[in-house]
């Protein structure tokens, strides 16, 4: 996995984000209308594709894609 595989992933799940405009320093917040729907959203979709368990505490220290990213890099192989 790298990071652009995620933000494919993000794109995948979120239907009015278009293509492209997501980058690693990207605050997914601003670009998406972020909501708790969202939240659960991203949440889920990080245990589906990765296993990783996101903390609601952990999502809100997230700021960017590449914190996302960093985080899952940060449970796999645990």
């Amino acid at each position: 996995m790298n990071v652009d595989t995620l933000i494919k992933q993000i794109e995948y799940e979120f239907d009015d984000l278009k293509s492209g405009i997501l980058k690693p320093d990207s605050q997914f917040r601003e670009i998406v209308e972020w909501s708790s729907v969202n939240a659960l959203i991203l949440i889920a979709m990080v245990k589906t594709e990765y296993d990783v368990t996101m903390t609601a505490d952990d999502l809100i220290n997230s700021k960017t894609v590449q914190d996302i990213y960093s985080l899952i890099e940060s449970y796999e192989g645990k």
